[in-house]
């Protein structure tokens, strides 16, 4: 009789716990998590453990073919040092900063020339695309052959038209070099963000530019009073992933000039690439990589607390 009473509260407390996890499965709050995980996982693997592997390879002396021993500080002892790693420092700011201005501004200019009623429009947007679809190893080739100093179309060109007698050193020179893998960038980047942009500028409501010409406001203070404003988190996206894409590029650099002539055009995505794969040195190769992450942060922390700051945007006043 005493095992019949007590038999029935187990039971009981099972149907308990199976309808606390039936709940928590139906729970809006983790619906998202549940979702979210698959997604987590993924990225863990294959972007938080690459990570984590390249900052702990910094602190040691591994090379090809052997595990490294923990050293601290002194592969980032070595770079504080090192002249040609200061060089790519400089080369990757300069070539991040001079390719993402001039694409934000030839970028946001097809993106309104776009949005404008014109013939063929869809073509032409197709059209646009063309630089940012074809592989970048195949647009560094095109560009290479451009370059070329003895077959270059552009030397060429110009020889024809009589404003030079002879070919340019387009990737032999210092500063030329320079000049061509940036223009290379710009090229292979501005339908990003001509066609990000678009894609704000038709959120807008029409009504507003109505508005505007009824109040006898210029095409000028449309724009910086009604398009810029309203495009602000756009822009502030766009330009953070631009800086990023630009910052870490490495395939267009490697394929056109492999940092030359005498690292002028090394940036520190394949200067690391070129001390890790093609020297051996894991643990300085991958010193230079995480010296990249304070630089990448920095970009990702000023569009975020840029967009906070216009906190307009969700119907509020700015601080």
């Amino acid at each position: 009789m005493a095992d019949i009473a007590l038999n029935p509260r187990p039971a009981r407390k099972r149907i308990g716990d199976v309808t606390a996890w039936q709940r928590l499965k139906a729970n809006r709050n983790w619906l998202g998590i549940w979702f979210m995980l698959p997604t987590a996982a993924f990225l863990l693997l294959f972007l938080a453990y690459p990570l984590g592997l390249g900052i702990w390879l910094s602190f040691t002396d591994a090379r090809i073919g052997r595990g490294g021993n923990f050293i601290g500080l002194e592969n980032y002892e070595w770079l504080w040092g090192d002249s040609v790693f200061w060089l790519s420092v400089f080369n990757t700011l300069l070539y991040t900063g001079v390719a993402s201005v001039i694409k934000f501004a030839i970028g946001l200019y097809l993106a309104l020339l776009l949005n404008q009623h014109m013939p063929f429009k869809a073509i032409i947007r197709a059209l646009v695309l063309i630089p940012f679809i074809v592989p970048t190893v195949l647009s560094a080739i095109a560009f290479w052959w451009i370059y070329d100093s003895q077959f270059s179309i552009l030397s060429w060109s110009l020889k024809k038209l009589g404003l030079i007698s002879q070919n340019i050193d387009f990737l032999g020179d210092f500063w030329n070099a320079r000049w061509s893998v940036i223009a290379a960038n710009i090229w292979r980047g501005v339908p990003f963000i001509a066609i990000t942009l678009l894609a704000g500028l038709q959120t807008v409501s029409p009504a507003l530019y109505e508005a505007a010409t009824i109040d006898g406001a210029s095409r000028w203070q449309m724009f910086r009073h009604i398009t810029y404003p309203l495009l602000t988190p756009i822009i502030a996206v766009v330009m953070t992933f631009s800086v990023l894409f630009t910052f870490t590029d490495f395939q267009l650099i490697w394929v056109m000039t492999r940092g030359g002539p005498v690292n002028a055009t090394h940036l520190m995505a394949t200067l690391g690439y070129q001390r890790a794969i093609g020297g051996g040195y894991l643990g300085e190769g991958s010193a230079i990589a995480t010296a990249m992450i304070p630089f990448l942060l920095a970009a990702i922390l000023i569009s975020w607390f840029g967009l906070q700051r216009r906190k307009w945007q969700q119907g509020e006043a700015n601080d």
